[in-house]
């Protein structure tokens, strides 16, 4: 048997089927006012009912003027609840834990969707504005709002999104962030956001509710101005505010890092972090192999995305160490079976190769 299908317990309590989870992944189908839509109900449903250990929502917004597209899941009302209370019962009963990624867009934030500017760490000529206090102190209210709606739901925990150029990455950089405060200047007021919000979330929703950060551990794409021994400190600083797992975001899960390149993050990050606190590894991990090459390195689980969409039923197949999975190309008609709408079917389509015609 793979190590892959071991349970897996977190270190309030709470304990995963396995050690494969669904990756948060952008697909437009809730409803205009963030509740939960059917088309997004049926995609997780799919993939509970094909053996994911844990199903991670997309990104939610915490906040209106963090909303970053159209057809974005909301959860920044309370109104918000009772869909997300569907969505946990369901999981429950295909016998999968339930995360809500919780995010705010910052500068990356649609204007158009939230009615004026996007705030930011600092302002950026007709991007966005600089943010002052209250607009900090407001975020970090909304992800401990939050996190308590997820845990009203009876959702099993949050991933807060630190990673890929969103609010608190641009906190975290020192491209985005040139605040002389006590919000910017040196990693410690840098940091300051992610662990202020971890800790808000943590204290919003006890143990055995878990909470964590998904990070991007050195610059890639949106997240810029990011290092890897900074990222290793901020870490171990979320650690210690009470993160219950790290989800790293590689992209490409078996690739050494850009600054150690005879070093794996995984590794490095799995010595700098406490054995109780759970590593996520993420990045086209398409195989069983793959996956378990990642565990090896150092993770405790792997979180699929393009993967899942091809494989819905990925965790049931790889007990047979004989399967290979479906790789892309996939027809519109292949993936709307796979439990896509057509909606997400066309986002696909941003990915080069992925969709056929």
């Amino acid at each position: 048997m793979s190590a892959l299908l071991d349970p897996m317990t977190f270190r309030g309590g709470a304990s995963s089927r396995n050690r494969i989870v669904l990756a948060a992944m952008t697909n437009g189908q809730s409803n205009d006012d963030g509740t939960l839509g059917e088309d997004e109900l049926r995609w997780l449903d799919m993939r509970a009912a094909g053996g994911f250990g844990i199903v991670t929502t997309c990104a939610a917004h915490v906040s209106k003027d963090g909303q970053g597209w159209a057809g974005e899941l909301g959860i920044y009302d309370d109104r918000h609840v009772p869909g997300l209370k569907r969505l946990a019962d369901l999981m429950h009963k295909r016998g999968a834990l339930v995360f809500a990624q919780i995010f705010h867009g910052g500068l990356r934030a649609d204007k158009n969707l939230i009615g004026g500017l996007p705030w930011s760490a600092s302002a950026a000529e007709g991007i966005c504005r600089a943010s002052d206090e209250q607009d900090i102190r407001r975020v970090i209210a909304d992800f401990a709002a939050a996190a308590r709606r997820a845990r009203e739901a009876g959702m099993d925990g949050v991933e807060i999104h630190g990673a890929h150029g969103y609010l608190i990455t641009q906190f975290l950089s020192t491209v985005e962030n040139r605040r002389t405060d006590g919000w910017g200047g040196a990693l410690e007021g840098r940091a300051r956001l992610a662990r202020e919000v971890l800790r808000a979330a943590r204290d919003a929703a006890p143990a055995p509710f878990v909470v964590g950060m998904r990070l991007s551990p050195e610059d890639f794409g949106n997240a810029k101005g990011l290092d890897l021994d900074e990222n290793l400190q901020v870490a171990r600083w979320l650690c210690e505010d009470g993160a219950d797992f790290l989800h790293l975001s590689i992209w490409e899960a078996l690739k050494n890092t850009a600054k150690r390149p005879d070093e794996h993050a995984l590794t490095a990050f799995r010595r700098a972090v406490p054995d109780g606190v759970r590593l996520f590894a993420a990045g086209k991990i398409w195989t069983r192999s793959e996956g378990e090459k990642a565990l090896a390195l150092g993770a405790d689980a792997v979180a699929l995305g393009r993967s899942a969409i091809a494989n819905p039923d990925w965790p049931l197949q790889v007990k047979d160490p004989r399967w290979s999975p479906r790789l892309p190309p996939l027809t519109k008609e292949e993936l709307v079976a796979r439990g896509l709408s057509p909606l997400f079917v066309e986002y696909m389509r941003r990915w080069k190769g992925f969709v056929a015609g």
